[in-house]
Parts: structure tokens; sequence; C-alpha cells
């Protein structure tokens, strides 16, 4: 799953993506209102979760502006406040669940499953020529044959497949896939895409993770018996 996070205390953004990428979500994190709007418009999503209080555009009007560009994902907010008003406020303004802080990251977790199969538009399966992800199953095939991922490797995998076409910098596969506790300077991103480059390879030739120079990896279409990977 996709998921956009609007939060502007870093400690609280940090959590959270800690805990949904160990459920195999990918996210993007936008630290105020009007960077959130940015992602929001530019990018495809199975779920945005905002913060009432941001800096700026509030999460509130951040969601009507969302919802005024026709934008149907699900929105859950996040907030302190508790008052009947207040949940009122936010549900007016598009949002399709509330929640207060602070959480149980389980229930939480339960309200983010719950707002996936709600949605019509969720991504059911991720495909990329013959290379097939089961997001609900957790599940990889290639040409019809499962592929035995270990969990970095599907989250990569999951990572570029849901971006497919766009070049993702080896910092952002580290703050997606393994969050913020990392060297800067580790190789871990090129070991990983290797192993699964070498599992892909034993199955198919075709090149399905392309090497950017300078720049880090992108997930593309791939010509047919193509072996060349930079």
């Amino acid at each position: 799953m996709n998921i956009l996070l609007v939060e502007d205390e870093k400690g609280i953004a940090d959590f959270i993506k800690k805990g949904l990428s160990e459920e195999y979500c990918t996210v993007d994190w936008a630290a105020n209102g009007d960077d959130g709007l940015s992602f929001a418009l530019m990018n495809r999503y199975d779920l945005i979760i905002l913060d009432v209080m941001l800096s700026g555009m509030s999460g509130i009007d951040l969601c009507r502006r969302i919802r005024k560009e026709a934008i149907t994902t699900p929105v859950m907010m996040l907030t302190a406040r508790d008052t009947v008003r207040d949940k009122v406020a936010g549900l007016d303004s598009g949002a399709d669940d509330y929640i207060t802080k602070p959480f149980s990251f389980e229930e939480f977790l339960a309200r983010v499953r719950a707002l996936s199969r709600r949605s019509r538009d969720a991504v059911v399966e991720l495909r990329c020529g013959g290379l097939l992800i089961d997001p609900l199953a957790r599940r990889v095939s290639l040409d019809g044959r499962e592929l035995n991922l270990r969990p970095k490797e599907y989250a990569i995998l999951h990572f570029l497949l849901a971006n497919k076409g766009r070049v993702l910098s080896r910092t952002r596969i580290l703050e997606n896939v393994w969050g913020y506790d990392y060297d800067p300077g580790t190789n871990v991103v090129d070991v990983h895409v290797k192993a699964l480059r070498d599992k892909l390879g034993e199955v198919s030739a075709d090149n399905f993770i392309r090497s950017v120079r300078g720049a880090g990896y992108v997930m593309d279409e791939p010509p047919h018996g193509l072996a060349a990977r930079d």
C-alpha cells in the first residue's frame, strides 16, 4: 500500500513510518500542509494520513483542498483534539476516519486496513510485464513462478513497482524501507537490489530494475529478453 503521511512532529512521523514499513507499506512523508498538497497532486496514494494541527495549511484545509481537486483517496485524520465538534469538523472536511492521539498502534493499523478495504480504488495487484505482486497475500510471482523473497527484498520491490517509471534515490529507498535509523554511507540498498536482480534473473532474462547512474533505481517495463542491467 502506498501512503502519504502529513505530520509535522518528526518523532511521531518516524514512529508511524517505521510501523507501516513493517507492514510492507511505502510511505511518503510531508512535514507541512503545502508539501502535503504537492505530494497529493503529483502522486497516487491508497491512503492519506493527515495531522490536523500543521504549520501553514491545517489538516482540515488540506483535506478540503484534496477533495476540491476531486481526489477520492481515503483520508485519516490524526489529532489530539477529541471533542465531538472537532471530529465533526474533520469528517465534514472530507475525511473518512478520525483517530485521536495518543492511540494504540494496533488500532491504528486496523483502521488503515479497514480504509484500504473500503477504497474502491485500492490497488489489489501490481504488475510489470510478467512480474506480479499481490499485496494482500504478500506474494510475488514472475512468469507464473512464485518467488521467495526476504522481507526487505519484498519491500524494495514493492516500493519500486508502486512507483513504476519514477527514479527512486538510494536515500528515499532507505527512508521508506529501513526508516531513519541508517548510515547514509551504507551500501545496503545496492546489496539488496543485486539479490533481487539475481532472483529475478533465475526466472527471466528481462531487466526490470534499471540503474540510473548517480540517481538511484527505476522499475521499467522491460523489452523482452534484454538482460543488460545498467
